[in-house]
């Protein structure tokens, strides 16, 4: 017989992958995220009272039940687990309470546009690059010019030479939810 805890984990692993929710607690939360939020380790009535979906306001805070406002854009989502389960004690609300988050997949997108053969948003994974994402929206059209591919980052552009990183595959840079790659066209 299985002990209960490996038990409820092993049930709540499946739960979430059947769901389509990414669970790597390294991603950074932002404004407009939707948070899957599951509560575990009170009374079953209380459960229903925090467990469920939650959307990352434009200031950057999330309103729970009994503790108000939790800051979590620019937190990873275990760092907001952590300060959740933190208030819960800290406010004497619950004495073990064990919160696991969830990020649904459909709220992470990386945008790529431009001579690429099918521009779209591409679904963010952990291990995402600027080539990856360009493959992944069918890779460059004949007139392309893969010298000088923009990748925008917080602001931040950055110009990519992609006939480099196949070179040297450690040039390619590692893309975040909400960026965007444009491939313009070259001009011979």
């Amino acid at each position: 017989m299985m002990p209960t805890k490996p038990l409820i984990l092993f049930l709540f692993a499946i739960l979430f992958g059947l769901s389509g929710v990414v669970c790597a607690q390294d991603a950074v939360l932002r404004a407009g995220d939707l948070i899957e939020i599951r509560l575990g380790g009170v009374p079953p009535e209380e459960i229903s009272q925090v467990t469920g979906v939650y959307t990352v306001d434009g200031e950057g805070f999330i309103n729970m039940p009994h503790i108000g406002k939790i800051h979590a854009a620019g937190a990873s989502q275990a760092q907001l687990q952590g300060a959740i389960e933190g208030a819960y004690k800290s406010q004497q609300i619950y004495t073990n309470p064990s919160i696991t988050l969830a990020v649904p997949t459909a709220a992470r997108f990386v945008e790529v546009s431009g001579d690429v053969k099918a521009p779209q948003r591409v679904p963010f994974t952990a291990d995402l690059t600027v080539l990856g994402a360009i493959t992944a929206a069918g890779g460059f059209t004949e007139y392309a010019d893969q010298g000088k591919v923009t990748y925008t980052s917080a602001g931040k552009v950055v110009l990519v030479n992609i006939k480099e990183v196949r070179k040297n595959p450690a040039k390619d840079i590692k893309v975040k939810p909400g960026d965007k790659i444009y491939v313009p066209q070259s001009f011979w």
